[in-house]
């Protein structure tokens, strides 16, 4: 808790609480500001339920939360909840606004260039009657049924939006929209939320392929902005570079290069190429080949040609074995195309579907069958498949192997450099990882969307703090030539630190008090800190005395 009080203070997300929340009300035992500081210190450290919250501030001095001593007593559901009703009613723009703003300012972050992407936030249960509509002047997002990214469409979600930086993939922004809306409608009022936050139009703004719409970027690049997105596989400019390398060959030029994830094996590599058509907006069009996608889409592909082969002998000894078989030639193409396209394998095999006829000879009337036995012919049709793999298919495809396409508006960036921030995303999706992992969104514990909402703002400060306490303490690394500290169990290196093990290397810190009956303090046992909690303290320059009773200060 000390290492969140640190960064806490820093961001004064105290005050900024007070300011939106003030104690206004005298019939209120806890300040609607408290709670919800101990609310995100919470989610910061180990995310419990709402209804757990007093047990869990309970076994911390209540100093550390900024409580006084009666104010424990006061932290229950329903009190907590109320105040995630009045920060949702209060003026969250301006908070968010003010703590970013301050933020950037104070840890010096770099905001040129931002990064976007959504998940979903899963709901259980079925209690949700006031989603949607507004409350308070503020829309409220409804939670309901959409394309899931946790792959689970039978429950009801809420998508979540996050802006980060790539210094340090720290929060920016963040919305919450209804469970049903898409991803591509989002990028406007998005990038109209940052300009507006950021105070300027020119940082890089970068996104999937859901940016990739003509009403998306015609926005950011009428208003002086700058994107990079990948294209999505059914653009005309991706079907015309397919076709176009059938009879060109591509001048890659390589744009990037590390060392192979395991010992022997080869090094990565990223090459360029800018297509000489640009985009259907005029945008620039870089191609991007990738040694290691390279690999893994020609496995895929012999993968999917062998799932194709083992459909249609599934299909042959059908047709051969079955009573009922097939009646027409048409049925059995169906179903061999249907086989295929379960493999994912159509394009790549030619199917050729013969009739044969079988004639057959049974008895007129049952018994011993004599020299005046009399027979009688039938004559049934039946089905074979054969089919071969079309080689000239494969040769298409395999042109294509580890391609993707990106597109941007900047005329002044190199291929090298696009393709560098696009390849920051993933970060942006550790983030989503971090919310659904070490801050545990859900299940929320919480039916009224209005206090999910309130709850979700908490979650972002949260994050704040976490995305902090990595960047410092990897910045201080980088600074002190540290390549890595042994974070790990058994002591093993760690050359980037995240937050959720920081903290968890605090945890066996406890002070110990000596009572007496009275209740009066007789002496009181400080944490002793090892040298690996030294050094992490050292790194992220908090002094070691905040882990003692004396210099522990209300933020």
């Amino acid at each position: 808790m000390p290492i969140v009080n640190h960064v806490l203070a820093r961001l004064d997300l105290d005050t900024a609480l007070e300011r939106v929340v003030p104690h206004v009300d005298a019939r209120l035992r806890l300040a609607p500001a408290k709670a919800l500081g101990v609310v995100v210190r919470n989610l910061a450290v180990r995310h419990g339920p709402i209804y757990a919250m007093g047990e869990w501030a309970s076994a911390c001095a209540p100093v550390v939360l900024g409580l006084d001593p009666e104010d424990v007593a006061a932290l229950n559901d329903d009190r907590v909840g109320r105040m995630l009703t009045r920060l949702f009613d209060a003026d969250r723009a301006s908070l968010l606004t003010s703590v970013v703003v301050y933020m950037v300012r104070t840890f010096g972050i770099e905001v040129t260039e931002l990064h976007n992407d959504s998940t979903s936030i899963t709901l259980t249960g079925i209690g949700y009657p006031r989603g949607g509509g507004t409350r308070a002047s503020n829309a409220v997002a409804k939670p309901t049924f959409g394309r899931n990214k946790d792959f689970r469409p039978d429950l009801r979600q809420l998508v979540w939006i996050l802006t980060v930086s790539a210094d340090g993939a720290v929060p920016i922004a963040y919305r919450v929209e209804s469970g049903n809306t898409a991803d591509d409608v989002t990028h406007v009022p998005t990038w109209d939320e940052l300009r507006r936050l950021v105070g300027r139009a020119d940082f890089l703004y970068v996104a999937d392929c859901k940016l990739a719409s003509a009403e998306a970027m015609g926005q950011i690049g009428r208003n002086g902005g700058r994107f990079v997105t990948v294209l999505p596989a059914g653009r005309k400019e991706v079907i015309w570079f397919t076709e176009w390398v059938k009879t060109h060959a591509p001048t890659w030029t390589e744009a990037m290069r590390r060392s192979g994830r395991r010992i022997g094996d080869p090094d990565e590599v990223w090459a360029t190429f800018e297509s000489p058509l640009p985009s259907e907006g005029g945008f620039r069009a870089i191609w991007v080949h990738s040694s290691t996608k390279h690999a893994r889409d020609a496995t895929s592909r012999r993968a999917r040609i062998e799932a194709g082969e083992a459909a249609l002998d599934v299909l042959s000894a059908k047709l051969a074995g079955a009573r009922r078989r097939m009646k027409t030639v048409a049925a059995v193409e169906k179903a061999a195309g249907d086989a295929l396209a379960g493999a994912g394998a159509a394009r790549f095999f030619a199917v050729h579907v013969t009739e044969v006829k079988e004639d057959d000879f049974h008895q007129e009337h049952r018994g011993r069958p004599g020299a005046a036995t009399r027979y009688r012919k039938t004559t049934a049709t039946r089905f074979e498949v054969s089919f071969a793999v079309r080689t000239d298919a494969v040769a298409d495809d395999a042109r294509m192997d580890g391609t993707f396409p990106l597109t941007t508006n900047d005329r002044a960036m190199t291929p090298a450099s696009v393709l560098a921030a696009y390849k920051y995303q993933p970060n942006l999706e550790r983030r989503h990882e971090q919310l659904k992992g070490h801050q545990a969104v859900a299940p929320v514990y919480l039916k009224d969307p209005v206090r999910i909402e309130g709850l979700l703002c908490c979650q972002f400060f949260a994050m704040i703090v976490q995305a902090l306490i990595e960047r410092e303490i990897r910045n201080a690394m980088k600074t002190a030539n540290t390549s890595s500290i042994p974070l790990y169990p058994e002591l093993r290196d760690c050359p980037a630190p995240s937050a959720e093990r920081v903290l968890e290397i605090f945890a066996s810190a406890s002070r110990h008090m000596l009572c007496d009956p009275a209740g009066r303090t007789l002496k009181v046992f400080e944490p002793e800190l090892d040298r690996l909690q030294l050094q992490v303290l050292g790194l992220l320059g908090i002094p070691a005395a905040a882990y003692t009773l004396a210099d522990q200060a209300r933020p």
